[in-house]
């Protein structure tokens, strides 16, 4: 069976299709947004061959992170492990920006999106958000953060991803509920990549 792989680097289009229903400005991070009022605009007049050339444009800056490689295995891992849920399963930067979301054949898309908001709140939090939902139960001032903010999930299912005790980024898991088993499958994932965390 054929699953869906698709790669985010900075700067990149968000692949999946887009949600209608998210709301003015709810983007996650290193989304752009939709350019130029989604119209491109008329191609300019060639340069003349005379011209002086434009300054080179500036390498992107790209945060801590798992490689795609081991992005990559640890979602084959969890997909493997977990073959009996539509699952989504995103692997994010530290700064939050999607770096892999896999979405199997047997799964919807709105999964990957689940699995990258997932991931995106363990690292506003530094925690699992598995820890975070249970804060969010308990705790009014971290149930208003999650509220406001429209891709925060304080459902399990969002592992850290650490070196030491610095965060390099997160896994996201969706489509293996109820019953906790988002984290559970995150966490076969988490096993097969720890050793090459770097």
């Amino acid at each position: 069976m054929k699953s869906r792989i698709y790669f985010l680097v900075v700067g990149a289009t968000l692949l999946l299709p887009a949600a209608a229903t998210w709301a003015a400005g709810a983007v996650l991070p290193g989304d752009r947004g939709r350019p130029l009022e989604g119209i491109m605009p008329v191609a300019a007049a060639p340069r003349p061959a005379n011209a002086t050339p434009p300054p080179p444009r500036q390498p992107d800056r790209v945060a801590a992170t798992p490689s795609l490689d081991v992005a990559l295995k640890a979602a084959q891992a969890i997909d493997a492990a977990c073959k009996q849920y539509p699952l989504g399963i995103a692997v994010i930067d530290s700064e939050g920006v999607a770096r892999l979301i896999y979405v199997p054949d047997r799964s919807a898309a709105w999964h990957g999106y689940s699995a990258v908001r997932k991931a995106y709140t363990a690292v506003v939090f530094k925690e699992d958000s598995s820890k975070v939902m249970k804060k969010a139960q308990e705790d009014p001032e971290v149930a208003t953060k999650v509220k406001s903010d429209p891709n925060l999930q304080a459902f399990s299912g969002g592992l850290v991803l650490k070196v030491g005790d610095k965060v390099i980024g997160a896994l996201g898991v969706s489509g293996a509920e109820p019953g906790g088993h988002d984290e559970e499958c995150g966490l076969i994932g988490l096993e097969k990549i720890r050793n090459d965390l770097q």
